[in-house]
């Protein structure tokens, strides 16, 4: 069996199976808060409000009353009741932005995004100066995916208001989303220089950094939002990403043991960290990682297939097997997991469900020569020697450089009787590597099963002079051609072409 060395599955991008957790943190809370020592007063005018409304009485609060209550319902997470309290005031007084503000705010926490805009219009049409009116539409622009429209909407609160922090952080978001990542690092950049403790801009801008693969740039912003926010978990988890990218492996695990250790079901974190570890070579930890993805969650394909690797890697055939079956049957359209299925069935002298598994992965994608080359193998291990010298010359067919496959063709030919279809095959292997002492050797031994003896005899010799340590191994190997010739000698008359 000859097994190729895979990669493990990658972190998948954000719509895959473990996003990057990156957040929005952006929270536009327009309520007045309590004071110290209000927190009882404030109770006792929610319970009277409470008692009015269950009693169906008319007792009258004041704009101030009832946006403290609205205050309180909001901060409970009570967000309708909350709505209802600033549909109230609007009743008694239509005309204030500000309650067609925190009307928007709260519609656009209950996801009706189209009425928050409706509010958000007509704040604007009383007050259209006002950029943080401007900045929640835009929000809600992004939410409906009209990201074009939200960008011109933190555009026209910036020309309101050029340090408007808010709205060149969303302004930056939306630029994220459109994949412009140099104009979206500029956006966050000046939030940072407007505010050098923003909570989430350097956050951002790693990000940013990292998508344009100024990945020291990346690690600098993720260390100043650790620095801000030492339990900034995503921000440990993102810096691990861009040390795993750096080859900095043994930082990249220890990055990703902060974020578990703030979040300890942080499963995306634990599955890096095994990749980050299964680069290392540190097997068992790499297991024991990618198992605790198991601990939080169903688990997907991906896992799966890295447990399968790991465990193809210590040599445990059958337990490799029963992963990689579970990542076929997570995503049966997994051609890697069905490829890595075959060489472990392989593996396990397995050869009909080998190379069912290999079929099934070349289904998928044909022209890989990795897949062909395992399947030869498996052909090669089953004794179908014609089937797998086809599929080696599938391989290098894709791969003509491929001089191991071009190795498998000749030594599969030779087998199989095709002495002059080996010697082709051969003299492919002598082309990619003319300085193999091995090479030479095995083509002498085609030439001298072809009948060939002047040719195999020169192979020989060169084989001898590219190795001088195994000449005298080679002259007793083969007396019948060398004879007491020692390398480097003329050859006798009756040698000679």
């Amino acid at each position: 069996m000859c097994l190729a060395a895979r990669a493990v599955a990658p972190p998948p991008p954000p719509a895959g199976l473990h996003p990057p957790l990156r957040q929005r943190m952006y929270e536009f809370d327009e309520f007045d808060q309590p004071e110290d020592g209000q927190a009882d007063g404030l109770r006792d005018l929610v319970e009277s409000y409470e008692r009015d409304l269950t009693e169906g009485r008319g007792s009258w609060f004041d704009s101030e009353a009832l946006e403290s209550v609205a205050a309180f319902y909001f901060e409970a997470g009570r967000i309708d009741e909350a709505l209802s309290v600033v549909d109230r005031q609007l009743d008694d007084s239509p005309f204030q932005s500000d309650g067609w503000l925190r009307r928007g705010v709260l519609l656009n926490h209950l996801d009706r995004h189209d009425e928050a805009l409706s509010s958000y219009d007509r704040a604007l049409s009383l007050n259209p100066a006002d950029s943080e009116v401007l900045v929640n539409r835009g929000i809600t622009l992004d939410a409906l995916g009209r990201v074009e429209e939200a960008m011109e909407t933190y555009q026209r609160a910036l020309q309101l208001d050029p340090l408007a922090v808010d709205a060149l952080f969303n302004r930056g978001i939306a630029q994220e989303k459109l994949g412009r990542y140099q104009d979206a690092a500029d956006s966050f950049i000046r939030c940072t220089e407007i505010d050098p403790d923003h909570p989430e801009a350097w956050y951002e801008l790693g990000y940013c950094y990292d998508q344009l693969e100024r990945l020291d740039d990346s690690l600098g912003c993720y260390d100043r939002q650790i620095d801000l926010d030492p339990f900034a978990q995503n921000a440990w988890y993102n810096r691990g990403i861009v040390l795993n990218r750096l080859g900095r492996y043994d930082d990249a695990v220890s990055s990703y043991d902060f974020a578990t250790a703030i979040q300890e079901d942080f499963a995306s974190a634990w599955y890096n960290r095994g990749n980050a570890l299964a680069n290392l070579g540190a097997t068992d930890r790499a297991i024991e990682s990618y198992l605790r993805v198991l601990d939080f969650e169903d688990g997907d394909a991906a896992t799966f297939y890295n447990l399968g690797l790991a465990y193809e890697e210590l040599e445990d055939y059958e337990t490799a097997v029963s992963y990689l079956r579970r990542a076929v049957e997570d995503d049966a359209a997994y051609a890697d997991a069905w490829y890595g299925l075959g060489c472990c069935l392989d593996g396990l002298h397995r050869s009909d469900e080998a190379l069912d598994a290999l079929a099934r992965a070349l289904a998928l994608d044909p022209d890989v020569g990795e897949y062909w080359h395992a399947r030869a193998d498996a052909e090669y291990n089953a004794g179908r020697l014609s089937e797998a010298a086809a599929s080696y010359a599938r391989v290098v067919a894709l791969e003509p450089d491929n001089a191991d496959a071009w190795l498998d063709l000749a030594e599969t030919r030779r087998e199989a009787g095709m002495a002059e279809a080996s010697l082709e095959a051969y003299a492919q292997l002598i082309r990619l590597q003319p300085e193999s002492s091995e090479a030479h050797l095995r083509q002498a031994e085609a030439f001298a099963i072809a009948g060939q003896r002047e040719s195999a005899v020169r192979s020989l010799r060169r084989a001898c002079e590219l190795d001088p340590a195994r000449s005298e191994e080679i002259r007793r190997a083969h007396p019948e051609l060398l004879g007491g010739t020692r390398a480097g000698e003329p050859p006798r008359a009756e040698e000679r072409s």
